[in-house]
């Protein structure tokens, strides 16, 4: 091996193979010096070592006669100025931003450090001539769900635990649940062992298990599996007609605010990347560090990011995490009209994919309904929130009316109801199972003396605090959990299902299980549960039934306040929710019962106790 190098290009970023050789690139505007370092795949010492060329804020080298596969850092000379944001250490390996792949480890909890970019010299993918699903939204059924724990249980019986290509096997699944579309918790290269915490029962080692704090923004976490793993995985996901969502972390990433601690950006350029003063990181997500998403290069970063996993892993959207970062200034505070935002919306590469924001930042932002763009659907916490309270019996009928019809009220610029994605439940808080079996959080195992995770939720327990051997009490929290599934599926807008709530999983309690990596999180195969048929149903009974997914906020609707809430969709469809321990009169005869969350045999004539109930209207003969 006898490398040379030329002076190469700015452009593309990252490592790209061109016609004189491997092409690096490297984006600082505070740096002195910049050393390309090459390393033989596991090797401690480097193997050449070449200064990069300069042009205005780009660092850049060609370098001829590589191997296949290797691995690089970049060392990164500058000032050295805490109270300016300076962090530089030219003896500090760090990581290209751009990376395909990282050298990180294929085992699960033994996650490298330092790591280093890993270049492969790629062999196309056949993606054997699937397409994308391009499901309108008005008809997609969202299934939000964690790679891992998806087939890590021994239950599972899959032959590759915790994967990209365990999912595979449970494809199957999926289609008989009825989801056409998968929401992937995040899958960028993140740092599992991060944790420092124990668990306090077991003194077991705690981690970042779900893995929002992101270490690289292109390079799938490896211990889930290879580049070509996920894309088999996307392309078999798309033969069956199911999308597939990403959810994606541009807020911040896995350098926390411990100044001592970085393996990338901190080290490139700190001011650049992130949010500071001389105090410090801007914290507005609640992880140590806050991106400056306003920067142009940061946005680029962004916007090169989502393009190669659109064009690269042909993905199908993307779910933006704590979304409402990214319409804060370089100063942290929110602008009127982001530009980041806008490149988003306006890219053509991105153009056919869904975009879906979480509009809210733990620092305060809240814009559910006023996300600035007309472009992203919205997680929309008022459903969360409004159904909730409904069900429990807080008597709150005009705002749970609004969340049937799509949240006219909230969504009155964007004017759809695909705007909203409605939810009872996600990988944050409550399990379906102990939203009906918790009036409190229980999160004492994640080792922070339970001061974690939201203290209301809205919850309700039927009457006893978690575990009972009560029979009453365990039929009206199948039922509780029925009513709040019929809610999610007949309302109108986009309804969103968190994996294992179709076989009532609990986590016991936990409404922060972000650091368990056992069976708090892990999908249990073995666990039968009646909820499955009756969710199967329901969305068979949507997809059936088009009035459920109306391009356009309903207007033919026809309210029933007694002591109960009716809806008729049209001329075909009634819905009877009842929240209280009351049973009241019906009046359907002509009609037809499709669908009832009572624990008894349902009648024409009564609406029993805790129970929704869809009518049919008879047709005629």
């Amino acid at each position: 091996m006898n490398p040379s190098f030329t002076p190469g290009s700015k452009l593309p970023l990252g490592s790209s193979l061109t016609e004189k050789g491997i092409n690096f690139s490297v984006y600082s505007h505070h740096a002195t010096n910049i050393k390309l370092r090459l390393f033989e795949i596991g090797q401690k010492a480097p193997f050449a070592e070449f200064p990069m060329e300069r042009s205005a804020d780009y660092w850049h080298l060609c370098v001829a006669n590589l191997p296949s596969t290797f691995e690089y850092t970049y060392q990164v000379e500058g000032p050295y100025d805490p109270s300016k944001g300076f962090l530089f250490c030219k003896e500090m390996d760090l990581v290209d931003p751009y990376a395909r792949a990282v050298n990180a480890s294929d085992t699960w909890g033994n996650h490298h450090t330092p790591m280093r970019a890993l270049y492969e010299t790629k062999t196309p993918f056949d993606w054997e001539h699937t397409s994308r699903p391009m499901i309108p939204a008005e008809d997609l059924i969202i299934y939000e769900m964690h790679v891992r724990s998806f087939t890590m249980h021994p239950s599972s019986g899959s032959k590759n635990p915790g994967t990209f290509l365990g999912m595979i096997e449970k494809i199957p699944y999926l289609k008989k649940l009825g989801i056409n579309a998968v929401e992937l918790m995040p899958i960028h290269e993140f740092n599992e062992t991060e944790n420092l915490h124990r668990s306090p029962g077991t003194g077991g080692k705690l981690f970042n298990y779900w893995g929002y704090s992101t270490s690289n923004f292109f390079a799938p976490m490896r211990r889930f599996g290879k580049e070509k793993d996920l894309k088999f995985l996307i392309r078999e996901l798309h033969r069956e007609g199911i999308e597939v969502i990403l959810d994606v972390v541009y807020n911040h990433t896995s350098e926390g605010n411990d100044q001592n601690y970085y393996h990338s950006f901190r080290g490139l350029d700190n001011p650049t990347y992130y949010i500071i003063d001389e105090n410090g990181y801007h914290n507005y997500t609640g992880c140590g560090n806050t991106l400056k998403c306003q920067h142009p290069v940061v946005q680029d970063l962004i916007l090169d990011s989502l393009r190669y996993w659109v064009t690269e892993f042909h993905v199908d959207g993307f779910r933006f995490d704590l979304a409402s970062i990214m319409t804060r200034g370089e100063n942290g505070k929110p602008i009127q009209d982001p530009p980041l935002i806008k490149r988003i919306a306006s890219d053509p590469i991105l153009a056919p994919t869904k975009m879906i924001a979480e509009p809210w930042d733990p620092a305060g932002l809240y814009q559910v309904g006023t996300f600035p763009s007309w472009r992203f659907a919205e997680w929309n916490g008022k459903f969360r929130d409004d159904v909730r309270k409904f069900i429990r019996g807080d008597g709150n009928i005009e705002a749970m009316k609004n969340r049937l019809l799509g949240s006219p009220d909230v969504y009155t610029e964007k004017g759809t109801p695909q705007h909203s994605i409605n939810f009872i439940t996600v990988h944050d808080g409550f399990t379906l199972h102990d939203l009906v079996s918790y009036n409190e959080k229980h999160n004492e195992q994640n080792g922070e003396q339970n001061q974690d995770g939201a203290n209301d939720n809205e919850s309700w327990n039927c009457g006893v605090e978690g575990k009972t051997t009560d029979q009453a009490i365990l039929n009206l929290r199948l039922q509780q959990m029925r009513n709040f599934m019929v809610a999610l599926f007949i309302a109108q807008g986009i309804p969103m299902l968190l994996m294992g709530d179709e076989y009532a999983h609990t986590r016991e309690g936990n409404n922060n299980a972000y650091c368990q990596d056992n069976e708090l999180n892990y999908f249990l195969w073995d666990q039968a549960s009646p909820l499955f048929e009756f969710i199967q149903k329901l969305i068979a009974l949507r997809k059936s039934h088009p009035i459920f997914r109306q391009k356009t906020f309903p207007s033919a609707v026809k309210w029933e306040e007694k002591d109960y809430l009716g809806l008729t969709l049209g001329e075909e469809l009634f819905i009877a929710f009842n929240p209280s321990a009351q049973e009241y009169q019906l009046e359907k005869e002509g009609w037809e019962i499709l669908l009832s969350t009572a624990s008894q045999v349902q009648t024409l004539d009564k609406l029993q106790p805790y129970t929704s109930v869809l009518f049919g209207k008879k047709k005629a003969l």
